[in-house]
């Protein structure tokens, strides 16, 4: 059984893990104060679901799931992640971040900063642009009409777990292409937590401007 490690549990984190412990993955998680601190999260998912340290969950995981800051991606395990599918979840708020100016120029996107940060490692932008409480509730079986969407960019063998996974939890997966067009699917852009099916989207990922 594919093991997801989740590393940030806050509200994507514990949501994707609600997820991905209901179509039958084991999940380890972590967070920045202590695997302690998350037995009532852990409780509620039930035996598939452990906490554990950052490094822990990324040495379990088959796949990772990184939903920190995007001030915090320098002290992900990169080691541990090496070699291994990791689902990027970042959006970029100056307010919280600081201002990076990559970022704010268009020169870079969140998920080729993460790239950097894991350089070993096969990025996948997922889950970025709806609102977490969603990510349980907006699913549909596949071949629904007006079926929600997601998207995705990056690493093709990563890409294929996230249409794979959205698929699982109730989504059609429209893929951007490679990590540097992942920006269309970011903060202040119009596909960003706004509940839109695949054509939909597909329209409002092509009118995005680079700098919103």
């Amino acid at each position: 059984m594919t093991t997801l490690g989740i590393i940030g549990a806050g509200n994507i984190g514990s949501q994707v893990a609600r997820v991905a412990v209901a179509n039958g993955y084991d999940v380890v998680i972590a967070n920045s104060r202590g695997p302690e601190t998350l037995a009532d999260l852990v409780a509620e998912l039930g035996p598939r679901a452990k906490a554990a340290t950052a490094e822990e969950a990324a040495a379990a995981a088959d796949v990772a799931v990184v939903t920190v800051p995007l001030r915090a991606i320098d002290q992900l395990p990169a080691e541990q992640l090496a070699g291994k599918i990791v689902l990027d979840t970042n959006n970029y708020y100056f307010e919280r971040d600081g201002h990076i100016e990559a970022l704010d120029k268009g020169e870079t996107t969140t998920s080729e900063l993460v790239q950097r940060a894991l350089p070993s490692s096969k990025i996948a932008k997922a889950f970025n642009h709806i609102f977490a409480s969603e990510i349980t509730t907006d699913g549909a079986p596949a071949g629904t009409p007006n079926r929600r969407a997601l998207a995705t960019a990056g690493d093709d063998e990563a890409v294929a777990f996230v249409t794979r996974f959205y698929d699982e939890a109730g989504f059609d997966t429209v893929n951007i292409g490679p990590l540097s067009e992942s920006w269309r699917a970011e903060r202040d852009r119009p596909a960003y937590v706004v509940r839109q099916n695949a054509e939909e989207l597909t329209e409002n990922l092509a009118k995005a401007n680079r700098l919103p």
